[in-house]
């Protein structure tokens, strides 16, 4: 039987590629996103990955569309909690409350809410898997980006906890640490950082990779093959851990 897949946050980026993963062995796919362009795109360029418009900052609509995704899809297998915003790029005076709650939002409540969906489903039928995407973010601190790290720390404790509470159900939780996938959004905060320090952009994304043992940028495929293992029969005794991507971050800058 296929696995029944829903991604938040995939119709792009790093939750595309996810969803595409999945699509590719047989499962199908469920993403949500708050960009039109990228739906759009999502839908005429893959059109077996069904993708509805959510905006994961209201907890409201994330949870009517965890029913009707399971619903349509007559259950769940995988969950990829993949929703996150980059949030300011700035030294913590200078961040205000705002800013700090839309980032915890999107990174952290949309993680709670839809894991709370799954796990009902998933612990009536016996088995499933949830996949929360972390960051390297969440195993070290990350100047100038404060609402972002916490977010991720407290993505990697929701995960500890789901895995203790859903493990004797047959239901297993883990969290993915990215460390800098290449693509539009690492481009963004890279240039974010750089006027903000006065550098030029190749500074920050030297930085970036000069801290790291295999001194590369990520690629969104690598993050999708993780997944798609920890879904797998394979990864069946795999659960509440913290796995990073990131080509073993050794220091981490500024």
């Amino acid at each position: 039987m296929s696995q029944r897949v829903v991604v938040t946050a995939g119709a792009a980026g790093i939750g595309r590629a996810i969803a595409e993963a999945f699509a590719q062995t047989g499962a199908t796919v469920h993403v949500c996103d708050v960009d039109d362009a990228a739906l759009a795109e999502c839908r005429s360029t893959t059109p077996t990955i069904l993708a509805t418009k959510v905006d994961l900052a209201d907890a409201t609509a994330v949870q009517q569309w965890m029913d009707m995704a399971i619903a349509d899809l007559s259950g769940i297998d995988v969950l990829v909690n993949n929703a996150g915003t980059k949030g300011p790029t700035a030294f913590v005076e200078d961040v205000t409350v705002e800013e700090w709650r839309v980032c915890l939002t999107v990174g952290l409540e949309s993680h709670f809410v839809c894991a709370g969906r799954a796990a009902a489903s998933m612990k009536a039928q016996g088995h499933g898997c949830i996949i929360n995407i972390s960051s390297t973010a969440g195993l070290h601190g990350y100047g100038m980006r404060t609402p972002y790290a916490a977010a991720k720390w407290a993505v990697i404790g929701l995960t500890k906890s789901l895995a203790v509470e859903l493990g004797p159900h047959g239901v297993r939780c883990n969290a993915i640490c990215p460390g800098s996938v290449r693509g539009p959004r690492m481009d963004a905060v890279i240039a974010a950082e750089a006027a903000h320090r006065g550098v030029a952009p190749t500074v920050v994304a030297d930085e970036y990779v000069a801290g790291q043992s295999i001194e590369r940028f990520v690629e969104a495929g690598e993050i999708a093959a993780l997944c798609t293992f920890l879904a797998s029969p394979a990864a069946g005794m795999i659960s509440g851990q913290a796995i990073a991507v990131d080509g073993h971050t050794e220091t981490f800058h500024l």
